[in-house]
């Protein structure tokens, strides 16, 4: 009897632990550590937070980081810079909304590309949705872009051409006409 009671036991104490969404078979496993997620490496941290800081300054939500986009880019501007002498990349057929930078004799970090990008704040005019005279938006409107959830950028160094090009991804792609980015 004292067996069948402490039997009933363990199985009501199995049972609680998993209705209360506790995995019982890893409850008592001490060699079972909880994974972190793994950090973002600095550069790519510099990017998000930049843009982020962009997208706060309106009332746009942040992006998250993608793997997926950040490898995309870094083929990109590899293919770019071993191929193309350091062009820029057309993006005009890519399923992402896209950004690029160019930049000759100097470095370019993650934080003054992205400010780069956001100059064109000053000419953007959000009441009408429009931009100054003379001037591009663009860059400026798909940092921004509300509807954009994830980002992933790469630069490569163009010895030969003394310049840098970055290029970043966004899904889901901004710069839609007639709607406003924020």
């Amino acid at each position: 009897m004292a067996s069948t009671s402490l039997l009933l036991v363990l199985v009501l104490a199995l049972c609680h632990s998993s209705a209360n969404g506790a995995d019982p078979s890893s409850s008592h496993n001490p060699t079972q550590v909880p994974t972190a997620p793994v950090p973002l490496p600095n550069v790519a941290n510099e990017y998000l937070q930049s843009h982020n800081q962009a997208r706060a300054a309106v009332g746009v939500g942040p992006l998250k980081w993608s793997e997926m986009l950040a490898n995309s880019t870094s083929r990109l501007v590899r293919y770019q810079r071993n191929k193309m002498g350091c062009q820029f990349a057309n993006l005009s057929t890519s399923k992402y909304g896209g950004n690029q930078l160019w930049s000759g004799g100097m470095a370019m970090t993650p934080r003054m590309a992205v400010d780069n990008w956001v100059q064109e704040k000053n000419y953007y005019n959000h009441t009408d949705n429009s931009c100054a005279p003379n001037h591009s938006c663009g860059v400026y409107t798909q940092v921004v872009w509300r509807k954009s959830l994830e980002l992933g950028c790469a630069q490569a160094t163009c010895v030969k051409e003394q310049a840098s090009l970055t290029v970043c991804f966004y899904d889901p792609p901004g710069n839609i006409i007639g709607e406003s980015p924020y």
